[in-house]
């Protein structure tokens, strides 16, 4: 099955330093080159006019995917309230990456608790030809009601790791699945150990086989992101899995 890994952004001023080299024309060119897939963090503070999506596609290869981060608007101001016209515009905003657009991410704050009814209407106001990915971060959304609730809607439960604890269910709600590697805790900071890594590899491959699964590391300072993602990318493939290129 394919496995997309890549990290969450690609513009961190620390990277210079480790990852591209000196006076790159373009972040996203060099980025894109050597991961297939990178998940957008930036929508979530600011949604960019249409022209800055349009130049992302313009700039990845053909076989690129962005995952995007809904705007903060909807999912920390709002609270999924009346959800109808913040998704209409951000799915606007977004069309203008045509085909490299894979997942959209809808991160809820870690004070928002279940909430089935908004949670709903958010999952009907993107259409069905859309994925979509929820982050839940309070423990009161991980009962059977919402698993039923996202399989209904082919959405998925988006699996996140911090220091190594998985911090959700492994939910299989769909036939397709996304996990965010927020944190490790070796040496240097914020780094994933390579157990971690395997360990992780490994419930991937026991929960899809053969479908699509979005792999992203948020550890971006020192470039952290970037190296664990190459080590994932292998642990993966020793797993059974087949992951899109990683490389340095």
């Amino acid at each position: 099955m394919p496995v997309y890994v890549g990290t969450s952004g690609w513009q961190y001023k620390d990277w210079a330093k480790t990852f591209y080299p000196p006076r790159t024309a373009s972040l996203l060119e060099y980025y894109s080159a050597r991961f297939r897939t990178v998940e957008v963090n930036a929508t979530f503070y600011r949604l960019p006019e249409k022209p800055v999506f349009e130049k992302w596609e313009r700039e990845a290869p053909p076989d690129f995917l962005f995952a995007v981060k809904a705007s903060r608007f909807l999912t920390h101001m709002k609270k999924l309230k009346d959800p109808e016209e913040p998704v209409a515009r951000l799915l606007e905003r977004c069309s203008a990456l045509r085909r490299k657009l894979a997942v959209i991410l809808v991160q809820l704050p870690a004070s928002f608790t279940r909430n089935e009814e908004r949670l709903e209407a958010t999952l009907a106001a993107f259409p069905k030809k859309i994925r979509v990915a929820v982050e839940f971060r309070h423990e009161s959304w991980f009962v059977d009601e919402i698993e039923k609730l996202l399989t209904r809607f082919g959405a998925a439960l988006c699996l996140a790791d911090r220091g190594g604890r998985l911090l959700t269910p492994p939910w299989r709600t769909c036939d397709w699945g996304y996990l965010r590697m927020h944190q490790g805790e070796q040496r240097p900071l914020p780094c994933y150990d390579a157990s971690t890594l395997t360990e992780r590899a490994r419930m991937l491959a026991e929960l899809w086989d053969r479908q699509d699964v979005f792999v992203y590391f948020n550890n971006d300072t020192g470039g952290c992101a970037i190296r664990d993602a190459v080590t994932f990318a292998r642990a993966a493939e020793e797993a059974g899995l087949s992951p899109t290129r990683a490389c340095e």
